[in-house]
């Protein structure tokens, strides 16, 4: 089967009426966009927009820039380098607040790329750990012994960020007191960790499988374990650039959208994993980002499982900007002082989580979606309510709540 066949034939369920060019009335106003991705397995559904020509039927000249890094990532779509980005989902709130050394630039997400699949990996030399209480014995000691142990996350705002530190917490570890907590870009956590850097680390997928690959550490959990269904990752555009190109943005979805779909069914993933194994985009053996990107773990430390929780990308309304999501974000913010006082959630949850430009663009393909924006949400160790997110900011013994 030629390309040509096979775009036919994946494109063939497309909007009733569509003849395989734009529409007239949805024409983008910026049609060459740039979108910014990091070599991670969640950037798959921007490039295979891109590669399977999604993009494009929606009139968009697609240019795919893989960055070295979160904070390239956000300053390029800042300065209008880039015009959409896979970007972690806490970054549009610490740029829009301006926390953590993020210039202060509204950036919106009216996307979510994916659900689950990131994963804690600790070195070898911590084999027999299986939860954070188990890890206390070490922390403890190493930092009596005035060498705390040190993890590293990928953007301190960041959803590795956050998983690392609600896990260490769970264990009665406080992640600002009792070890170090370093920022290490996605591509480069096993390479640091085999030179010593670090002791542990928390990332998404491909990086944890290769740290076991190469015999370096293990996976202690994977954080669809601490939020099953997790929001990741987002697509996410500078407000500016939304307010000024409103049909852009709305195309981008669309694409989004059927090549999300395209990578949920299952039979797919192999040549998925093939394409986005490729030194354009992750520069990792296809074979390492596979294996979880269709739900087999080897854990590194005897244990295998099938794990019905692997990263999704359109499969249960993963798409949905969900404003609860965007409390519990803010909520953590809270908890670890990275934002003082009162916080004005609802005005800075609705500024971020374009529901409203989801829904539209969505409309428009006639891909209906019904989703308890504000419902609760079960973690590991508790359940999240949406309606007071200050009271649950409030709630941990752990935190550093100035």
């Amino acid at each position: 089967m030629n390309r040509r066949t096979l775009l036919g034939n994946l494109l063939a369920g497309l909007p009733l009426g569509y003849a395989g060019a734009v529409y007239a009335s949805d024409a983008p106003e910026t049609a060459e966009m740039r979108f910014g991705m990091i070599a991670l397995t969640d950037c798959a559904s921007i490039v295979m927009a891109h590669e399977l020509g999604y993009f494009k039927k929606f009139g968009i000249n697609s240019i795919i820039s893989k960055e070295a890094s979160w904070a390239v990532i956000r300053d390029k779509l800042a300065l209008g380098e880039n015009h959409a980005s896979h970007m972690l989902l806490g970054m549009p709130f610490a740029s829009t607040l301006g926390l953590l050394g993020s210039p202060k630039r509204p950036v919106i997400a009216p996307w979510i790329l994916n659900r689950n699949g990131q994963a804690i990996t600790l070195s070898n030399k911590f084999k027999g750990v299986k939860t954070a209480k188990d890890l206390k014995p070490f922390v403890d000691k190493a930092k009596a012994d005035g060498t705390p142990l040190t993890f590293a996350m990928t953007f301190p705002p960041g959803t590795h960020a956050m998983w690392l530190r609600y896990w260490l917490a769970s264990g009665g570890i406080n992640p600002d007191k009792d070890v170090t907590l370093i920022t290490i870009p996605p591509p480069q956590m096993v390479a640091n960790m085999k030179i010593g850097k670090m002791d542990g680390f928390c990332v998404g997928e491909p990086w944890n499988g290769r740290a076991i690959a190469d015999g370096i550490g293990f996976t202690v959990t994977t954080t669809q374990k601490i939020w099953p269904d997790h929001p990741e990752k987002v697509c996410a555009f500078t407000e500016q650039f939304a307010a000024k190109n409103p049909k852009s943005v709305k195309a981008a979805l669309k694409a989004l959208h059927f090549a999300s779909q395209h990578i949920d069914q299952m039979t797919n993933r192999p040549a998925v994993a093939e394409v986005i194994s490729r030194p354009t985009y992750i520069n990792c053996p296809k074979e390492i980002i596979l294996d979880r990107l269709q739900g087999k773990y080897v854990y590194g430390n005897g244990i295998t499982e099938q794990d019905p929780n692997y990263m999704i990308f359109s499969n249960r309304n993963c798409n949905f900007p969900q404003k609860a999501f965007g409390n519990w974000w803010l909520s953590q913010f809270r908890r670890w002082g990275m934002v003082k006082g009162d916080v004005a959630y609802k005005q800075v949850v609705d500024q971020v989580m374009r529901t409203d430009i989801y829904t539209e663009a969505m409309d428009e393909l006639g891909v209906k979606t019904a989703v308890a924006d504000m419902a609760s949400i079960k973690l590991m160790d508790g359940t999240f309510d949406p309606k007071n997110p200050e009271a649950y900011a409030k709630s941990f013994p752990i935190h550093s709540l100035a």
